[in-house]
C-alpha cells in the first residue's frame, strides 16, 4: 500500500470506519493536530457531540486541508455513503431539495469527520418532521474590541429572561469569542414562528442592557454583543456542542453548566482538554432533552413588539423579500421616505477580501501602516470584519467605517489587498444574465 492510500481502520460499536490520510496535519501552526487527533477527539466526547446532531439532517462543512485551509459547505450527502448511514430529504428557501445525512452513532460521527468536518452543523430539526424546529438557538456574536466579559454579561441576562418566560436555556462557548444558549422547544411551531420569538427574545435583551447588547441586524448600526435572529430562519446552521473550531490552539464550542459561565474562559477549552473535562464531569448538556418548552410567552412578546410598531427585521441576503419586512437594505443606502432624498452614506471602505481569515486581518494591518494617521482616528467598531458565505464557500470581508475621520483624510477605495472574493465570478454571470431594465 502506497503512502498516499496509507489509512487506519477504526471499529467502532461493530461498525468499521475507514481513516484516510490518518497522518495529514489538520493542525499545524499553535497546536499540532493529525486527522487521526480530531476523529479520536471526537471518539473521547462523542456521547455528547451526538446528543447536539443526533436525529438530525447535517450539512458537513469540509475542511479537507485541515483548520488552516479552505472550507466548503456539502448539504447533499456523498454518494459513497455506507449504508448504515441513512438521509433526509430537505427542502429550501430556494426552492430546491437535498438528500443530507442523519448521524445517528459514534461511526457516523467519525466518518464523516473523516470527510474533514471539523464543525458539526445540524439543522434545529429531527427527521421525523423537518418544517418545526426542536430548538430555538441563541447566537451571541461580540462585535470588534466587545470584551468576553460583555458577552457572559449578556448571557446570564437571556437565562434570566428565559426563566421569566418559562424556558431553561443551555449555554456554550462558541469555540471562538461568542457564545450560544440552545433552548429545547415543542416542534409546534414553523421556522418563521421560532425565528419572530428569537427576535422578540433578542429585542427584550437589548431593553434590559441597552449599553450591552444589539439586535440590529446591519452591522453600521450595532454595538456590543448582537444576538442573532437569523439563525433560527430555515436552512441557517450553528457549530454544535464539542465542535472543533479552526482556531489555532483548536479550540471546542463546549456546553458549560450557568454556575461556570460567570468565570470562564473560552480558550480554556480545547481538542487537547475537553476529553478530560469530558471524562471528569460528563456533558453538561446531557438532559437538554428531557423538558421542552413552550414559545407561547415569548410569541406574545412578539406581538406586543408589533402592536407597538416594531415591525419584522431583516432576513439573511439570500432569502426572498418577507411579507412585513422593511426594505432590505442597509439604513446608510436607504432613502428618507419622508423627503424622499437620499441619507448620509456611511463612509465604508473595503480593504481586504480572503478565504483566509488570517490572510484578510493581515491586509487590514497593511492597510493600517499605510494609512497611519487614519488608522488612529478609528475606534474599535469603525473595523467590521464580516464572515460572508455563499452557496458553498465562506470568506473574510474587511471594512472599515471612516465616519471619525475628516474628510479631507478619507483615503480613497483601493483594490482590496488580498483581494480574492470566491462568489464573485457567480455574481457577474448572474448580473449578466439579468435582463435589462425598460428604459435603460
Amino acid at each position: 500500500m502506497s503512502k498516499e492510500e496509507a489509512a487506519e481502520v477504526l471499529s467502532i460499536e461493530g461498525r468499521e470506519v475507514r481513516v484516510t490520510h490518518p497522518d495529514k496535519p489538520y493542525f499545524s501552526k499553535q497546536t499540532k493536530l493529525s486527522k487521526l487527533d480530531v476523529v479520536r477527539y471526537y471518539m473521547s466526547v462523542a456521547p455528547g457531540a451526538l446528543t447536539g446532531i443526533q436525529d438530525r439532517p447535517i450539512v458537513l462543512k469540509r475542511f479537507v486541508n485541515g483548520a488552516e485551509g479552505e472550507a466548503f459547505y456539502q448539504k447533499r450527502a456523498p454518494s459513497d455513503l455506507p449504508s448504515w448511514l441513512r438521509t433526509v430529504t430537505l427542502s429550501f428557501p430556494s426552492g430546491r431539495t437535498a438528500e443530507e445525512v442523519v448521524v445517528d452513532q459514534a461511526a457516523g460521527l467519525a466518518w464523516i469527520v473523516n470527510l474533514g468536518c471539523l464543525e458539526l452543523h445540524p439543522h434545529p430539526v429531527r427527521s421525523a418532521d423537518l418544517d418545526h424546529p426542536d430548538e430555538l438557538r441563541v447566537d451571541l456574536d461580540p462585535g470588534p474590541g466587545v470584551s468576553w466579559i460583555d458577552v457572559r454579561r449578556v448571557a446570564l441576562e437571556v437565562k434570566s429572561l428565559l426563566e421569566e418566560l418559562g424556558l431553561r436555556g443551555w449555554p456554550k462557548t462558541s469555540g471562538s469569542r461568542g457564545m450560544h444558549v440552545n433552548v429545547r422547544i415543542q416542534p409546534r411551531w414553523t421556522f418563521s414562528e421560532v425565528r419572530r420569538a428569537a427576535l422578540a427574545l433578542s429585542r427584550a435583551v437589548e431593553r434590559r442592557v441597552p449599553e450591552l447588547a444589539s439586535s440590529k441586524w446591519w452591522k453600521e448600526e450595532r454595538h456590543g454583543v448582537f444576538l442573532d435572529y437569523n439563525q433560527n430562519a430555515k436552512d441557517r446552521t450553528t457549530c454544535s456542542a464539542y465542535s472543533v473550531r479552526p482556531l489555532p490552539d483548536a479550540r471546542v464550542s463546549t456546553p458549560l453548566h450557568w454556575h461556570e459561565v460567570p468565570d470562564c474562559e473560552p480558550a480554556d477549552f480545547t481538542v487537547l482538554t475537553v476529553p478530560n473535562r469530558f471524562a471528569e464531569i460528563g456533558d453538561p448538556h446531557a438532559e437538554i432533552n428531557n423538558a421542552p418548552g413552550s414559545l407561547e410567552q415569548l410569541l406574545e412578546l412578539a406581538a406586543k413588539d408589533e402592536a407597538a410598531g416594531l415591525g419584522d427585521a431583516p432576513w439573511p441576503p439570500h432569502f426572498r423579500k418577507m411579507e412585513g419586512e422593511a426594505p432590505r437594505v442597509a439604513p446608510s443606502r436607504a432613502k428618507s421616505a419622508a423627503k424622499k432624498t437620499p441619507r448620509t452614506k456611511m463612509p465604508l471602505v473595503v480593504v481586504a477580501n480572503s478565504p483566509n481569515k488570517d490572510a484578510a486581518l493581515a491586509g487590514l494591518e497593511r492597510w493600517k501602516s499605510k494609512h497611519a494617521e487614519v488608522a488612529g482616528l478609528l475606534a474599535v467598531d469603525d473595523v467590521l470584519v464580516d464572515s460572508m458565505r455563499g452557496t458553498s464557500s465562506t470568506w473574510t470581508r474587511i471594512r472599515v467605517n471612516l465616519r471619525h475621520v475628516p474628510e479631507e483624510l478619507r483615503p480613497a477605495q483601493e483594490t482590496p489587498d488580498p483581494d480574492d472574493d470566491p462568489t464573485r465570478e457567480w455574481r457577474s454571470t448572474r448580473a449578466a444574465k439579468r435582463p435589462a431594465k425598460k428604459g435603460a
